[in-house]
């Protein structure tokens, strides 16, 4: 049972797993079907076991997680998961087709040539071919990370939910870093179209270019977006259930800073960006478990690759 789980620095060191799945080695959740705790996780049961609070009216403090040397190794999966969850809460999930995970700093993925007219082919005739072939440029993975400087003393007191929001906002900022790169990848060669200024039939334009594949998103910088959630075209759209503005076309209209000013990029995101990491979001266990919490990092090792080219269109504004 979870309250007999042996808690150590060692579980946040044991390769190819994180700290929740060495716990949920020792601590299946399967155990628990049809019982009160079965919506919680190895990690959750553990906060519970401890009795640590970390939302509500009766939320505790920094130092509850203190109070033992064993609840103490709970705390630096706290901070990730928080820092973690701003990180999910961005564009990212709207805008990439895959994710991949790999081992190295640089990732040779494949390329698809598959240029030849899809049509009817007479007997015995050879059918065009579409031809996968390893591609001749590796991408390289980049570093982002922030050191994060916050005494034990000066936090101990802090609420565990307002600690909670200050991380998140970080995870945020971090992946709001990431997005431009992102950005970067997807406009890199995409078939353009040019507009002197961004009115209403520019997107429909856009929304044009795309033959096989679907413009499900459209992603515009906060400048480019006001305008275009002020069109007179979009007076009666509405926000999808996660609370983004879909165009009259169907297109879901996803804002960042991240996206260059004079352009607007179009995409279909089943097929179009990979998102590729050689690690999840890493921290310092030792110092956060040991309460040295005067110079902590966080950080991620990722790159992009376009996938499919054709599922990427740009409409570049020349003028303002």
């Amino acid at each position: 049972m979870y309250n007999d789980i042996r808690l150590e620095k060692a579980l946040y060191n044991l390769s190819g797993k994180s700290f929740t799945a060495a716990l949920e080695e020792l601590d299946p959740s399967s155990a628990y079907c049809g019982t009160p705790l079965e919506k919680l996780d190895a990690y959750e049961r553990q906060l519970k076991r401890f009795n640590i609070r970390i939302k509500g009216q009766d939320c505790d403090c920094v130092e509850k997680f203190f109070s033992s040397t064993e609840s103490a190794v709970l705390f630096p999966e706290y901070v990730t998961r928080c820092i973690r969850k701003g990180f999910d809460e961005t564009v990212l999930s709207a805008v990439c087709a895959a994710k991949t995970v790999c081992s190295s700093g640089q990732y040779l993925g494949c390329t698809l040539d598959d240029t030849a007219e899809y049509t009817t082919s007479v007997q015995a005739a050879v059918l065009p071919a579409a031809n996968v072939r390893e591609s001749s440029t590796a991408t390289v993975l980049a570093k982002y990370g922030r050191l994060i400087s916050a005494s034990y003393e000066a936090i101990r007191q802090q609420r565990l939910d307002v600690f909670g929001v200050m991380l998140r906002s970080i995870g945020v900022k971090l992946a709001a870093a990431v997005v431009a790169d992102a950005m970067t990848v997807l406009a890199d060669s995409a078939e353009e179209i040019s507009t002197s200024s961004l009115v209403y039939s520019d997107l429909a334009d856009l929304y044009g270019k795309f033959s096989c594949f679907d413009m499900t998103t459209v992603i515009a910088s906060p400048g480019n977006a006001s305008k275009i959630a002020a069109m007179d075209q979009l007076k009666e759209c509405r926000a999808n259930a996660d609370g983004k503005l879909v165009l009259p076309f169907g297109s879901e209209l996803v804002k960042t800073s991240a996206a260059p000013a004079d352009k607007i990029i179009g995409i279909d995101r089943n097929f179009a960006l990979e998102f590729i990491t050689s690690t999840d979001l890493v921290m310092e266990t030792d110092k956060l478990i040991d309460r040295q919490l005067d110079q902590m990092t966080v950080s991620i090792t990722c790159g992009f690759r376009k996938i499919t080219p054709s599922a990427v269109k740009v409409l570049k504004i020349t003028a303002g």
